[in-house]
């Protein structure tokens, strides 16, 4: 039986507005409210984070019927949704909402998505924050992109003829797009500097249920096993897969793990709890996150806790069906090193925040996305809460994503705005050397190694020039959402309350 449950989600980068259009809402007069924005109000009034903070959306709004229809009468679903978000951009970056009838550029939940296949960052070409570079992470193997001939360390300049920049960068989420690479990369003291290839690359998005375990790799030097390990989602369907890699790094006698988030922006709740039992093993059943909702949904709070088996899922009509447990495979490590970047994200964020309690957790790269709260997803089912799918008005295909709780490790402690490496490294160092996975002429991995080992090892590897003005701060808001894939989980009802 396919499971029915609700999903939570920790999203990152942009917001996208939804198209609507007028005749999304009905004419009505003051006396009968709109439809669908009487299902938006009152499921933001029930379950937004900020619920209290935001004066139109006080359960007195609704004391008078002729008040409370002329403020949401009149408005689209969408305007209407995001004036009633807390602070949005500053405190509120996350919320939104999708009418499933329009065409959303980025599936923020399904585990199968229209891609391209590739993953991307988004650079500013100097201090004005204008003119951008899409630097490519890396390429799904078989995908459009692979097909067309892209690969990692690729660097486009251009969407369909015109140089890529902070207004148009988004069309790279486009269903067909052509880009142009640049033959050349080089810095000055304040810039980045690109020539461009003769000719251009047009790839098509297709649906790819890409498998987050993108790389492993055994590493030895001095005496240490060292295990690379790429992890690019946190996919509930892929969690035998994730297993299988930690059985394999078990044969292998690995002692040291270097764990790449650096393109990781987040997904399972499950599994995120589930690669911190294969990390160590040896706090089965003690808490690992908790979770906060607001004060109407103060049943929901509660913590989940560490588990021995890891739930396997099978996608049905795109969504993680349960088929199994397995028996969680652990490397009992006491230490892991996490690569990070601008586009670490929501459940791996969790890992860093929530492992560190229980084992060393050393950081190398970027400061993260700095997101810490998340969202379930709310249907037009009143008479549920606005949690069931399955009883939802069939009337019209709006539906929202609120954020609806904040999450914190184990002691509840306050999280940081950002998770600041332990070791930075200048991202813009990775246009140089952006090589395969594994080569330790990334200075990110090449770190790491160093650390672990306590020497230094000699490579090839290219510096940019140490004046270069740019910095972190830039990139931030430049970050797209091609990678992020949230934070959900399976069945929040099943959380227990310590």
């Amino acid at each position: 039986m396919k499971l029915k449950y609700i999903v939570k989600t920790l999203l990152i980068g942009l917001v996208f507005t939804a198209c609507s259009k007028d005749s999304d809402s009905n004419e009505t007069t003051a006396t009968e409210p709109d439809e669908i924005n009487n299902f938006v109000w009152k499921a933001m009034n029930s379950w937004y984070y900020w619920q209290p903070n935001v004066a139109n959306l006080s359960d007195s709004k609704i004391t008078s019927t002729t008040t409370y229809n002329n403020f949401i009468n009149g408005k689209t679903p969408d305007a209407l949704f995001y004036s009633l978000l807390y602070q949005r951009g500053t405190v509120d970056r996350f919320s939104w909402i999708e009418n499933s009838n329009e065409i959303v550029q980025v599936s923020k939940i399904a585990e199968v998505e229209k891609q391209g296949g590739f993953s991307y960052g988004i650079y500013p070409k100097d201090a004005s924050n204008t003119n951008m570079v899409a630097l490519i992470n890396y390429i799904v193997p078989g995908s459009p992109a692979a097909l067309a001939g892209l690969k990692r360390g690729d660097v486009i300049t251009k969407i369909n003829g015109s140089q890529l920049t902070s207004s148009n960068y988004d069309q790279l989420e486009n269903t067909q797009l052509t880009v142009t690479l640049a033959a050349s990369v080089q810095f000055t003291n304040s810039s980045l500097v690109t020539t461009d290839k003769i000719g251009t690359v047009t790839v098509t998005k297709t649906d790819i249920d890409e498998n987050p375990v993108a790389y492993y790799e055994k590493k030895v030097y001095g005496g240490k096993n060292i295990g690379y390990l790429v992890y690019n989602s946190f996919k509930s369907d892929y969690n035998d897969e994730l297993n299988t890699a930690f059985a394999k790094m078990q044969s292998d006698g690995i002692n040291e793990l270097v764990l790449d988030l650096r393109y990781n922006g987040g997904g399972s709740l499950e599994t995120a709890v589930a690669l911190a039992q294969m990390i160590n093993g040896s706090f089965t059943n003690k808490p690992y996150i908790y979770l906060d909702f607001n004060n109407k949904h103060n049943s929901e709070d509660g913590y989940e806790n560490l588990s021995d088996k890891v739930k396997i899922f099978n996608l049905i009509d795109n969504e993680p069906t349960f088929q199994r447990e397995e028996s969680i495979n652990s490397l009992a490590l006491t230490k892991i090193y996490v690569l990070v970047s601008f586009q670490t994200a929501s459940a791996s964020e969790l890992t860093i925040q929530c492992l560190k309690k229980y084992v060393s957790v050393i950081t190398i790269g970027e400061e993260t996305v700095g997101k810490f709260v998340g969202s379930n997803t709310l249907y037009d089912s009143p008479a549920y809460d606005y949690a069931s799918y399955a009883n939802r008005s069939t009337k019209h295909k709006w539906q929202l994503q609120p954020i609806t709780f904040s999450y914190y490790n184990k002691d509840k402690d306050a999280n940081p705005a950002k998770i600041t490496p332990d070791y930075e490294i200048n991202p813009y160092s990775t246009f140089l050397n952006l090589v395969e996975f594994g080569n330790v002429k990334d200075p990110y991995l090449k770190k790491a190694i160093e650390l672990i080992t306590g020497q230094t090892l000699r490579t090839t590897a290219k510096t940019t020039n140490p004046s270069l003005s740019l910095r972190i701060s830039n990139l931030a808001a430049f970050n797209p959402t091609n990678t992020a894939k949230g934070l959900y989980i399976e069945d929040y009802k099943r959380l227990k309350k310590q």
